[in-house]
């Protein structure tokens, strides 16, 4: 059967999904996409579509599951005392690179941080957060982890509705303060 994760034909097809439904959705919210379309521009069967993905949401997901990565890897783009006037570079670049998809973003990632881009986010961000604080001994890594990934998928959703006004570099410093502001508070 073909379509496993080290196929490269599946790979080739969820790639040539993925690119087609970023595409539709340049062009029209997410709710206008039609499966028809979308499998026409990305030169598959309909059929094809159903055996990689449920749905179009689902799709949507995967294809935005690289911003969840490059949100993850730019909050932890810093070694040694990560200093709080100063936001690793990763992630100023992050909240500017968020614009070319930023509708299809805010169809995903409710305010708040809820939607299914944003269980992703948090899913990801807290697993990666208590994972450095485990690796370098911090106190309550489950709590300060949670709370990471709460506040970055809230505040990344709420700038992305509008709720919080500020270009991305204010963003990126104001995020990255209230961050570390977690990261640093006394637990006892």
């Amino acid at each position: 059967m073909t379509g496993g994760p080290g196929d490269p034909r599946a790979a080739r097809t969820r790639a040539a999904l993925r690119q087609a439904l970023l595409a539709e959705c340049a062009e029209r919210p997410l709710a206008s996409v039609g499966v028809a379309a979308l499998v026409r521009r990305a030169g598959v069967g309909r059929a094809t579509f159903y055996v990689h993905y449920s749905g179009l949401e689902e799709l949507a997901v995967d294809a935005c599951a690289d911003v969840v990565r490059e949100a993850v890897d730019a909050l932890h783009a810093w070694r040694g005392i990560p200093d709080p006037a100063a936001p690793p570079p990763a992630l100023r670049a992050f909240f500017e690179g968020l614009a070319p998809h930023a509708a299809l973003y805010r169809e995903l990632l409710r305010p708040g941080g809820g939607g299914p881009l944003g269980l992703v986010l948090h899913r990801d961000l807290r697993a990666r957060s208590i994972a450095e604080r485990t690796l370098a001994g911090a106190p309550e890594p489950e709590l300060i982890g949670s709370a990471v990934a709460a506040a970055f998928a809230g505040v990344l959703a709420d700038w992305l509705h509008g709720l919080i006004e500020a270009g991305p570099d204010l963003i990126a410093q104001r995020v990255w303060r209230l961050l570390i502001s977690l990261h640093r508070t006394p637990l006892s």
